[in-house]
């Protein structure tokens, strides 16, 4: 007769598995879209809102500043979704960058770009954990901005984390099906707001937002390179919206046949309707005047800009389209998480195969997941969340450090792949060296981009605290 003990254990994680049954946990693309997209696709939630906080520091007048941020980020966006696509086709296997690394410029290298993802992937959770409890004390907050569940953020958060966790236990397929509804519920009452508001907007209809009729804000003079570093302020911070990305490259094995193709084509869907939102959300917060501020203790005094856009877009906050919009992004920025916990077990379970982290990481627990790695990530975010008291603001500072030398790195070892291929197969038909001539451009140009961006993003975060990001992968 099971114990006590075991009968607790099998009702919260499930039945164990039988390792023949590995197949049938593998992920159509319907599900690979959310377990391993959400991060990317509900950064859009706040991406526009970094932006518009950084401009806001020079004043209002400075917003005009923000299409062309916004730009830049999109531009950034498709090339790196671009090159990933090519590098799911040509690493298959799960290690993603850390394999692109390790094999084109050694076993260093390798090391560095794993420390630099599991450093992000535990700051992603973090980070899309906090910014989905701002949604709920914004849908909570009252005529003045202040929200009544702001002082139990920490615990919500903590909370929030504590279920993902548990979900992630009983096996990624579960997960998956878990995560699906909210992250397409997500999808589709984001494209609602672009497309309602648009309209309205175009019949001359759309309010300001609330925080624009009660005039936030402050004017200062930037001007020469003082405007300059605003600007690439506002880009550093924008970029947040291209996390996540690279967490289907590290993914692949997880997807069902085949892999590679269906992992591609997961990279498409995630990058068109990724671009889409935040194009529509930032045309959407300059339109109605969002004026994105905080209170003394770090929370969004007024609401966060999806907030003031859904109240402007929907005829305030007592509606069930609002209401809707609000439990649908703080459900999947809490969701998002569930990229970081897909992809830091498997890559730390490659590591642990190639004897760089302790086996254990390396051994499926009963539910056929990497349970494990699964804790020791939940562990690591849940002391960021506690440290950080939830401030959403101030972990972003942590951020995208790890993914971008993630990104720098995977790229140019992809250009060095296309060039020994191209000298090493002489029997190549001319489609196919076009093929490989073009993914290698791309990629150089895509490793150019990210490299001069994690330079601006070391240059303006690091005091900030980006410097805890990178004492944290020297230790790893």
């Amino acid at each position: 007769m099971a114990s006590w003990g075991e009968f607790s254990k099998r009702l919260v994680f499930g039945r164990p598995l039988r390792s023949q049954m590995l197949g049938d946990t593998l992920l159509p693309k319907t599900l690979a879209l959310p377990v391993f997209s959400s991060d990317a696709l509900s950064s859009v939630a706040y991406a526009t809102q970094e932006i518009l906080l950084v401009l806001s520091i020079g004043g209002l007048s400075f917003l005009y500043l923000a299409p062309w941020v916004a730009v830049a980020v999109a531009v950034l966006m498709v090339t790196v979704v671009f090159s990933y696509r090519r590098t799911v086709h040509a690493y298959p296997s799960g290690g993603g960058d850390y394999e692109v690394a390790s094999v084109n410029f050694g076993k260093r290298a390798g090391m560095l770009v794993a420390a630099a993802l599991m450093v992000d992937y535990v700051v992603t959770v973090a980070v899309s954990v906090s910014a989905g409890v701002d949604a709920i004390t914004s849908a909570a907050s009252d005529s003045s901005g202040v929200s009544w569940l702001a002082p139990y953020s920490v615990r919500i958060a903590l909370g929030m984390l504590l279920i993902i966790t548990v979900l992630n236990l009983r096996g990624v397929r579960e997960s998956g099906t878990a995560f699906a509804v909210p992250t397409y519920a997500f999808i589709v009452t984001v494209l609602a707001l672009v497309g309602i508001g648009t309209f309205r907007l175009l019949g001359g209809d759309l309010p300001a937002a609330t925080t624009a009729r009660d005039g936030y804000g402050h004017s200062t003079s930037y001007v020469g390179l003082a405007l300059i570093w605003l600007a690439v302020r506002a880009f550093a911070s924008g970029c947040t919206a291209l996390t996540g990305v690279e967490a289907i490259a590290n993914g692949v094995p997880a997807v069902r046949k085949p892999k590679s193709k269906n992992a591609a084509q997961t990279l498409l869907m995630m990058g068109v309707m990724s671009l889409v939102m935040f194009g529509g959300i930032t045309m959407l917060a300059l339109k109605t005047h969002v004026h994105y501020v905080e209170d003394d203790k770090g929370h969004p005094k007024g609401g966060t800009v999806m907030s003031q856009i859904g109240e402007a877009v929907f005829g305030g906050k007592h509606n069930l389209a609002y209401l809707m919009l609000q439990i649908t992004t703080a459900l999947i920025l809490s969701l998002a998480a569930n990229t970081a916990f897909n992809g830091f077990p498997v890559l730390a379970s490659v590591l642990a195969q190639d004897r760089l982290l302790p086996r254990q990481l390396h051994t499926r627990g009963d539910r056929l997941v990497f349970s494990n790695g699964i804790i020791m990530l939940a562990l690591f975010a849940g002391l960021l969340i506690w440290g950080f008291n939830a401030h959403t603001s101030e972990l972003i500072n942590l951020y995208i450090i790890g993914v971008f030398i993630a990104f720098t790195a995977s790229q140019f070892g992809m250009v060095r792949h296309w060039t020994r291929h191209l000298k090493e197969d002489p029997d190549q038909t001319p489609a196919q060296i076009r093929v490989m001539k073009t993914s290698r451009a791309i990629q150089f140009f895509g490793g150019s981009l990210t490299g001069v961006i994690l330079v601006l993003e070391l240059f303006t975060k690091f005091v900030a605290g980006a410097w805890i990001s990178v004492s944290g992968i020297a230790v790893f």
